[in-house]
């Protein structure tokens, strides 16, 4: 029985695994890129968020998840409560509050944000995203 393979046979034989590897590779490569471009489904949880009024301080910032994402709620001046995106509208990092400035300030590159959201520099090219905020009795509800 006769065992030998010829040249072409074998040339052939390997250029197929290479190229079923590579589809394999670019597969795995593709994946992570498109799960990163693709919408997020909005899941079906609840669409607003219940805080208590004592948990935020005039000039103080209370950070939580809104929809899956980070958000915060704030009371610049006493009796006026503002909710927005935690979301840094340039490369999408969470911004931290800054309470000598009454700013929020991404930390990935510098962009600064006023207590309404609105940018006041660096590279983010839109304000933060305004949520709904209402005040019932001892609760704030946001969304």
């Amino acid at each position: 029985m006769p065992t030998h393979v010829s040249p072409p046979q074998r040339r052939k034989f390997l250029f197929t695994m290479l190229g079923g590897l590579g589809v394999l590779i670019g597969a795995a490569s593709a994946w992570p890129i498109f799960r990163f471009l693709s919408p997020v489904a909005s899941g079906s949880g609840n669409d607003q968020v219940v805080v208590p009024r004592s948990e935020v301080a005039a000039g103080k910032a209370h950070f939580f998840d809104y929809r899956g994402k980070p958000a915060v709620l704030l009371q610049p001046t006493p009796g006026n409560f503002v909710a927005l995106s935690a979301v840094c509208t340039h490369l999408g990092c969470v911004v931290a509050w800054q309470d000598q400035a009454g700013e929020f300030l991404c930390p990935c590159h510098g962009g600064r944000f006023s207590a309404d959201g609105q940018v006041l520099g660096g590279p983010p090219p839109k304000p933060l995203e305004t949520l709904v905020v209402e005040l019932d009795g001892d609760q704030l509800k946001v969304g």
